[in-house]
């Protein structure tokens, strides 16, 4: 019994580490988010300086959105793509509201 707790525990271990962003990751300098045919933001983590736009560019085969905190819901059907202006200095975490349990990210926002 003890080791199909173990067992148990290890799997949602596992599956909590592979949701959102790795933790500690360091945020890569790009202004472009790919969205690949594998449920994930490459880079999940990015770092532009304020007045950039990011674009999201949905390469995988399923319909995925991005939402900025409070912003407003972004569809990005296969083959599009949607430019988000960041203004202000701030850390922006954001995610795919169709698959929010797999594609989360953050834009880190440096003053220009």
């Amino acid at each position: 019994m003890r080791l199909l707790l173990f067992s148990v525990a290890l799997v949602a271990l596992g599956l909590a580490a592979g949701c959102g962003p790795p933790a500690g990751a360091a945020p890569v300098r790009t202004d472009q988010v790919n969205l690949p045919p594998s449920y994930q933001f490459d880079p999940a983590v990015i770092q532009v300086v304020a007045g950039t736009s990011v674009i999201w560019t949905n390469n995988d085969h399923f319909t995925h959105s991005v939402k900025v905190q409070d912003g407003p819901d972004h569809v990005i059907r296969p083959g599009e793509d949607v430019s988000i202006p960041f203004d202000k200095a701030g850390e922006y975490p954001y995610i795919c509201t169709f698959h929010a349990q797999d594609m989360k990210g953050k834009v880190i926002v440096a003053a220009s």
